[in-house]
């Protein structure tokens, strides 16, 4: 019977679509939309509208009980978006990265780990070596790095869609502009990894093994954390502090321009009507002298859980 009435409504109902349509949501509708979607965010508020900081983290667990859908719904409403923009790779940077591979993948001049690492580092490496079946010898850090948080801590398994997916996806169906920091190139990329010292990626080594030894359980505590706004938790997770340890977010040249670039783009996006929703990475938010640092420190009231 039920199923026999709502085959006779719903004509009716598709009929009347146009009476029924939704009026736009205000601007404090919009932000109580994106709140209720669990993500940890913040607030600035102008004279002529308001600026919400999405605290986005890679690789959120499925088991993670937060409500995407509330974060699209807002994202549709908003008069622009802010999020992170991929590098700009060309083909020749392909053909660089073929030819000049083996700069990036080992260590050079035929050296071991053991050339570079303390005697307790390369203990805790050989034991992660024999736990995984795995040779780090010869590799670069940053590889190695990568194999370890990516394969073998299996971090980005059983995850959902990031934020910034979301909300690209919706403001794509809805023509909503996208705001995004200035892409770089492959080329400088490219050049940028080239040039560091092989020793310049032992803290993200160090930090990755740390992750990697503690177990599949901060992943989950990870996003708990982030879904309870417990952002000095999440900051000082092992996983987190992982991700945000390794090139090119440790880089002092690229990760400062990184910040400098998200600060750059939320400032002026204050002086905008509306709604500004940005997806910003939760390490540049949050970590010290990160954006939401920097904003305090020019002058705007930002409202949110406490990150330090």
């Amino acid at each position: 019977m039920k199923t026999r009435f709502l085959s006779l409504v719903a004509p009716m109902l598709l009929c009347a679509a146009p009476a029924l349509a939704q009026a736009p949501q205000t601007e404090a509708e919009i932000v109580v939309s994106a709140k209720r979607s669990g993500a940890p965010m913040w607030t600035i508020d102008t004279p002529t509208g308001t600026v919400l900081l999405v605290g986005e983290i890679r690789a959120v667990p499925k088991s993670t009980p937060w409500e995407p859908e509330r974060l699209r719904d807002a994202a549709l409403e908003a008069s622009r978006v802010i999020l992170r923009a991929a590098p700009k790779f060309s083909p020749g940077d392909v053909l660089r990265l073929i030819f000049r591979g083996g700069r990036f993948t080992k260590l050079p001049d035929g050296r071991v780990a053991a050339d570079y690492l303390t005697v307790e580092q390369r203990s805790r490496l050989a034991a992660l070596e024999t736990q995984y079946k795995a040779d780090y010898d010869r590799g670069s850090f940053l590889m190695s790095s990568f194999d370890l948080l990516a394969r073998r801590l299996d971090f980005d398994r059983d995850t959902t869609d990031d934020a910034t997916d979301i909300v690209q996806k919706a403001a794509r169906r809805a023509d909503i502009p996208i705001v995004r920091p200035e892409r770089f190139r492959g080329e400088d990329l490219l050049d940028n990894l080239a040039a560091a010292a092989p020793a310049s990626h032992i803290p993200c080594l160090e930090a990755a093994m740390r992750a990697t030894e503690a177990g599949q359980s901060i992943i989950e505590a990870r996003g708990n954390d982030w879904r309870e706004f417990d952002i000095p938790a999440v900051m000082t997770n092992p996983l987190e502090i992982a991700l945000n340890t390794c090139w090119p977010w440790a880089d002092e040249d690229l990760g400062g321009e990184i910040r400098d670039q998200w600060t750059r783009l939320i400032s002026e996006a204050s002086s905008t009507e509306g709604v500004t929703l940005a997806v910003v990475p939760l390490g540049v938010l949050a970590e010290k002298q990160g954006v939401l640092d920097q904003l305090e420190a020019r002058g705007f009231d930002v409202a949110g859980p406490p990150w330090r």
